[in-house]
């Protein structure tokens, strides 16, 4: 995880002569500091008569917070032009040519410059409609809502999804389950009996397709996090989160994932066409990284049951095999082992045994361990390095095996909870018993949560969990976000059975517009608006929310009429609450804010 820098003579003689000399200096010295001491006066004087226009100018004592709220001016944001309605400005294809193609570096996360960001709204399609509820929406979405026929037209052939009148539907096919997502996954609890037990809780899906694999998960207890770069595959993660299975934009490239180590249960490709033994194998030491001692990675296509299907991969069967070798070495030397095969899938685990890496400790051997010069958790812009990320030999309970069964695994203290800053098992419990509270109140504020009506929520600043732990029994799913300048408690997150990501809310998020129901934060911009323009952020929640969604914002008195100012420029319909303290504890409030549902009135002029 990406942190901050720190910010963090013998007396003379009295005959000497160099007496007049050093009183000299002294009165140099001392003159100069008077000097730049007027500059700094000054120039802050400046600032302090100012209107403060931006939250990003003016970070406030806590004396002047109670006394003193932010006030800024009124804005109405401009409507982007119609060909914006698909905006990923991270990964946006309009700039995919200023970057490389090597490694499929031009897919990663690029953020536009601050000059080029936009200060504008991002429309729905023409003819959007308010999603279909869970769990209908699983099975069908609006066509218009997610407009794309280059994928129809593609995959409709493999049962990926189906145009049928103002709907596409979603089959449960795949390129490598032509039977349908639910056989596919029978024979792989068949292979894995740890996915019926609650022992595999997480996994992710790399190369997710339209996440159906995702999807049927969910019913059995497990909780994927379904992977995908913008492509030509267009809009695979929007329409994984358009259907309500949890989703996120990424790929394996030159940089690791956005994930701790150590977190995943299971990790799996579905012939996702990632190179697994190219480039010394470095794709696979990033699954290696983020699956727990004792996880599973399973592997279906291409060079698994090559002896049968070389002829339908363009390929010879000498190729074939030989990729398959070169697959199982890399996936031995780092401590897998083949857990079953039967058909077109194959499943390793990884060990749990500490002294299999020992032999990594040999000069010559292929890989070599990984060095302390890095973080085994450091994922924020990280570059992939290619060597193997050994699990700590001290983490003796956080290998699958040894961690709870799902559900009692999500009110069990993990053992990384001791990594950070101030955390137990005390700790965890008194956040949990907050946000049971918290939860509460926002039921009354907002009854909408529990219903079918949220689905897709996202904890934009999450310390634990508590917030989606608090709702864990509501049929809705939560993106666990934590600051890539926060304390690093998402392995904790993993380990209770949630998923999450790190992220930096100075910048766009990894997903596609109108893709989440809820937004909740507590605090973010007290906490990062000497870092980041509260402007943009929120800019950026109206793009990934959707029309008639909601924002919980729950932040100090300072900020929630400034921010309830820039919403109105949104186009929000937001109330200002008191919290579940009532209104003698008036350091914070929280608002209660709604998207309208709008079309645009501009032209395309992209």
């Amino acid at each position: 995880m990406k942190h901050k820098d720190g910010k963090y003579n013998s007396q003379p003689d009295k005959g000497f002569k160099i007496v007049p000399a050093t009183t000299l200096l002294v009165i140099v010295l001392c003159g100069f500091s008077f000097y730049l001491g007027g500059i700094f006066c000054s120039e802050k004087n400046k600032l302090e008569g100012k209107t403060v226009q931006d939250v990003s100018k003016a970070v406030p004592s806590p004396k002047e917070t109670a006394a003193n709220p932010l006030q800024i001016k009124f804005v109405a944001f401009p409507e982007c032009s119609i060909d914006y309605q698909d905006y990923t400005p991270c990964t946006d294809p309009k700039r995919w040519r200023k970057y490389g193609l090597h490694r499929l570096t031009f897919l990663e996360r690029h953020c536009p410059p601050v000059f080029e960001r936009k200060e504008c709204l991002v429309p729905p399609p023409d003819g959007y409609k308010p999603p279909i509820r869970w769990p209908k929406s699983r099975d069908e979405c609006w066509y218009r809502n997610v407009p794309y026929d280059w994928i129809n037209k593609k995959k409709s052939n493999q049962n990926w999804l189906r145009k049928q009148g103002e709907k596409f539907l979603f089959p449960g096919g795949g390129t490598m389950f032509p039977r349908g997502v639910g056989a596919y996954v029978d024979l792989m609890q068949d292979l894995i009996p740890e996915m019926r037990d609650g022992t595999v809780r997480t996994a992710i899906d790399t190369g997710c397709g339209v996440a159906s694999w995702g999807g049927d998960l969910l019913d059995r207890g497990i909780l994927t996090v379904s992977l995908a770069p913008r492509d030509n595959h267009e809009a695979q993660v929007q329409f994984a989160l358009e259907r309500g299975i949890p989703a996120i934009l990424g790929v394996i490239s030159t940089q690791r994932l956005p994930f701790p180590s150590n977190s995943f249960d299971m990790a799996h490709c579905s012939r996702c066409l990632i190179p697994w033994t190219e480039f010394g194998g470095i794709y696979l030491l990033e699954i290696h990284r983020i699956l727990r001692p004792g996880g599973f990675w399973v592997l279906s296509g291409p060079p698994v049951n090559y002896e049968n299907r070389w002829r339908g991969w363009n390929t010879t069967v000498e190729e074939q095999k030989s990729d398959y070798e070169k697959l199982e070495d890399l996936l031995t030397l780092m401590c897998f082992k083949l857990y079953a095969k039967k058909d077109d899938i194959a499943v390793w685990q990884k060990s749990s045994d500490s002294s299999c890496y020992d032999k990594l400790a040999d000069p010559d051997a292929y890989l070599a361990k990984c060095d302390d010069s890095l973080e085994p958790d450091s994922a924020w812009y990280t570059p992939l390095r290619p060597c193997v990320v050994v699990p700590r030999p001290k983490l003796k309970n956080s290998a699958l095996e040894s961690l709870p069964k799902w559900p009692e695994r999500l009110q069990v203290a993990p053992e990384r909870i001791s990594d950070v800053p101030g955390g137990s098992a005390s700790a965890l419990k008194h956040d949990d018993s907050k946000w049971k509270v918290r939860a509460k109140h926002y039921k009354k504020l907002l009854p909408a949560i529990g219903t079918d009506k949220i689905r897709n929520v996202m904890d934009m600043n999450t310390v634990y969990g508590g917030f989606a732990t608090a709702l864990i029994n509501d049929p809705l799913w939560v993106m666990n976000v934590v600051s890539s300048y926060a304390a690093n408690t998402l392995p904790v997150v993993y380990d209770r059975g949630l998923i999450g990501t790190y992220h930096d809310w100075c910048e766009a998020f990894s997903t596609y517009p109108r893709t989440y129901d809820l937004l909740h934060l507590d605090g973010l911009f007290n906490t990062e608006s000497h870092r980041c323009d509260m402007k943009y952020a929120l800019l950026e929640m109206d793009r990934i929310l959707r029309p008639n969604g909601y924002a919980l914002i729950r932040e100090s008195g300072y900020f929630v009429d400034a921010i309830a100012t820039i919403a109105k420029g949104l186009r929000w319909n937001c109330g200002k609450e008191d919290t579940e303290y009532g209104v003698e504890k008036e350091k914070e409030k929280i608002l209660v804010c709604q998207k309208k549902l709008w079309y645009s009135s501009n032209r395309s002029s992209r």
